[in-house]
């Protein structure tokens, strides 16, 4: 097949996919809150879409791996984004709720074998450019979803837009159907290797790192910031706005990474985006209205844009052909435990102090632990490619 032509349906089946997890984002939280008045559970059920991806995204990289095949994968995680959408919508407590957004984090293990399937039809030197296009994709998928929602559900009630996601799913299944992929030898696994890999400081902090800017945007655009805005007097539709604004301004930062990387270098700009998610958090902590509400998202936006397609590319850079997939299953394990906790820890503290306490607690933690594993990247070991 034309390479061409399969990048353009690998860029299809992205786009429809972040499309089918994030259209009923903006307003999960608050239609969670009509199954359920409690914040810890609220909190609870949005945490199982970063738990159960945690669980499957490691795994998913090593059978990829093994059986030397990608493709199947990403075709059972499509009908995973349907099918979980779909019973979140027909959910009628919030055990429903809670079952379907277990099934849309299993099928967040998708990602895995989308984005080594996309950088694997680029040169190994542009690895971090094909990530950060990847990723703008992606943001464009979220920034389409999110756009809509509140229109979606004034039209249609909350169901609507769980449907429509289901929709575009079996788009995006009929789209990657259409690519070829040619079978590698099957990389046994082992042990050994896998651990050999995980303690690889070119691996391993670039995961830390990502999982800490997770944790973050799941404890608040994804979070408690959309709960914040409908206290503070937000419609659906502009909790909607509120979210697709963070990720449009994600995208952007993304597609300027591309552009900026080798003379501003990496490491400064990881720095940068924790300084921006600090500030975004912080002015939340303290907003008395819609318009501080706004302003933060939008450094949360930018910070979030600017780090992930850079950590992303770090993780597996270095890593050669046979191994990259069990790579980008490690590196999106492990932050995904910070979007399971960014939800689940951020409601347990809520619940306890309040939304704003809490956003305060997160930016100072963040910040910290951000700032202070940035300095220990080996620059010379994980470097920006030339």
């Amino acid at each position: 097949m034309n390479r061409r032509l399969t990048i353009a349906l690998v860029v299809i089946t992205v786009l429809l996919y972040w499309v089918g997890l994030y259209l009923y984002v903006p307003t999960l939280p608050t239609y969670a809150q009509t199954k359920t008045g409690n914040l810890a559970t609220v909190g609870m059920i949005l945490s199982m879409y970063g738990l159960w991806q945690a669980i499957i995204r490691l795994p998913v990289g090593i059978a990829a791996d093994w059986l030397g095949w990608r493709k199947p994968f990403i075709l059972v995680g499509l009908t995973l984004v349907g099918l979980g959408a779909w019973l979140m919508g027909a959910a009628d407590g919030a055990n429903g709720l809670l079952v379907g957004r277990i099934i849309t984090g299993l099928a967040a293990g998708t990602w895995v074998p989308l984005v080594v399937v996309f950088s694997s039809l680029f040169p190994p030197r542009d690895v971090v450019r094909a990530t950060a296009w990847l990723n703008f994709i992606a943001f464009g998928g979220r920034v389409l979803a999110t756009s809509v929602t509140g229109w979606l559900n004034e039209m249609g009630g909350y169901s609507l837009a769980f449907n429509l996601s289901a929709g575009a799913a079996v788009v995006a299944f009929f789209a990657m159907l259409g690519t070829h992929e040619s079978r590698r030898p099957p990389q046994r696994p082992s042990l050994s290797s896998i651990g050999s890999l995980a303690a690889r400081g070119d691996v391993l902090l670039p995961s830390l790192l990502s999982l800490i800017t997770h944790y973050a945007i799941f404890a608040t655009t994804f979070g408690f910031l959309p709960i914040l805005a409908k206290q503070l007097g937000a419609s659906d539709v502009v909790q909607s706005i509120l979210v697709s604004m963070a990720l449009a301004l994600g995208a952007l930062s993304s597609v300027l990474v591309t552009v900026i990387v080798d003379r501003v270098g990496a490491r400064r700009l990881v720095y940068l985006s924790f300084v921006l998610s600090a500030m975004g958090i912080g002015l939340a902590a303290v907003a008395t209205s819609l318009a501080s509400v706004f302003v933060a998202q939008g450094c949360l936006g930018l910070g979030f844009g600017i780090s992930y397609p850079v950590l992303m590319g770090w993780s597996i850079q270095h890593v050669e052909e046979r191994q990259r997939t069990t790579a980008m299953g490690l590196f999106q394990s492990v932050y995904s435990i910070g979007m399971f906790a960014g939800s689940w820890v951020s409601g347990l503290l809520a619940h306890a102090m309040g939304i704003q306490p809490m956003l305060g607690v997160t930016a100072f933690v963040c910040l910290t632990l951000g700032l202070l594993l940035t300095r220990r990247v080996d620059g010379n070991q994980v470097s920006t490619p030339v």
